[in-house]
């Protein structure tokens, strides 16, 4: 079986939506990337320290721990990680706090899956 173009990028979604986590993981797998999920932080940490994603899909609002202590915590243990964050709420100034701590972008909830996709695209482009 040939390598698909992008599979070699790893790219975790961090969300404690289910639903969420289950259409980006369908979307992003089919365009060939590779996917690991999370629903809280804990989780996320630890799937960053174990696969060392390119990519990660960061909900701002996790139960736990908000997406911004992840965001850090993720910086920390592979600054090269490239974060989007998603959010619902719009938050001012937690996205511009993001965008400070290392974020390259952010989506507003409901987001159009195209923008998302051509987002990952520009920062893991396809062979």
């Amino acid at each position: 079986m040939n390598a698909r173009p992008g599979s070699s990028y790893k790219i975790l979604i961090v969300d404690d939506q289910y639903g969420i986590r289950v259409l980006l993981t369908e979307i992003l797998q089919a365009e060939g990337y590779k996917t690991c999920e999370a629903s809280n932080g804990i989780q996320a940490l630890s799937i960053v320290k174990k696969e060392h994603p390119h990519l990660v899909l960061l909900d701002m609002k996790i139960p736990g721990m908000n997406g911004l202590e992840i965001l850090k915590q993720i910086k920390k243990e592979s600054a090269d990680t490239k974060v989007m964050m998603m959010t619902a709420y719009g938050e001012v100034e937690m996205i511009e706090s993001a965008m400070a701590n290392g974020a390259i972008t952010y989506f507003d909830k409901p987001f159009e899956i195209d923008e998302v996709l051509a987002e990952i695209q520009k920062h893991l482009p396809m062979n």
